[in-house]
């Protein structure tokens, strides 16, 4: 090395050279939109963090530093289709009086959304045949939403309760959106709604 040149830096663990990635603001948000594309367009098992990248306009090392694992990005974007810690608040900030018909408007409303729709029906679909999807989805649909639900509701068995609110409404998306069961998936939501909020009721309030 000549004399007065700089001596190239060491990069930590995972974390991409500058040259090699374009991180920049909103990295993370757009590497985050390009999983939550691929993901629902490809699947869990047909979709790799090269592909994110390559998506996203980064290097895969950068997907790394940002997000680690394949499934901790898979969580991550999910997650933006539902945003929980949104809804939890909208949710149970009234009281528990209407909390079934808030919950079954809200998990409707998510599906009714093309835009949130088509990351849900790749998470679905993928937990049915991976685990790592089912991971996904039980933390996000239970532990993050509903189990806080009723555990802000203070009953009695609230992780059961959530349990069995979450039985109903993911078995409705599964018939309604990805089986297409008639007449389930052309009725209307406001009328799904009506007949499914008295029982989410029951579940989370009722002692």
């Amino acid at each position: 090395m000549t004399a007065g040149a700089e001596k190239p830096r060491r990069r930590g663990p995972g974390r991409p050279r500058q040259d090699e990635a374009d991180d920049g603001p909103g990295t993370q948000e757009r590497i985050r939109l390009a999983a939550r594309e691929v993901f629902a367009e490809r699947g869990y098992d047909k979709t790799s963090v090269r592909g994110i990248a390559k998506v996203a306009g980064v290097d895969p090392a950068l997907v790394h530093h940002y997000f680690g694992s394949k499934d901790d990005l898979f969580a991550a974007a999910i997650e933006m289709s539902l945003e929980p810690a949104l809804v939890v608040p909208a949710i149970v900030g009234s009281g528990p009086d209407g909390i079934g018909e808030r919950l079954a408007r809200y998990f409707l409303g998510v599906w009714e959304n093309p835009v949130t729709r088509t990351p849900l029906l790749a998470v679905i679909r993928s937990a049915l045949t991976h685990e790592a999807a089912a991971k996904v989805l039980r933390g996000l649909v239970l532990r993050r939403v509903l189990e806080r639900v009723a555990a802000d509701l203070d009953v009695p068995d609230p992780t059961f309760r959530a349990e069995l609110a979450a039985s109903h409404m993911v078995g409705i998306a599964i018939l309604r959106y990805v089986v297409r069961v008639e007449p389930l998936a052309s009725a209307d939501a406001e009328d799904i709604v009506a007949l499914v909020a008295p029982t989410l009721q029951r579940y989370l309030t009722e002692e």
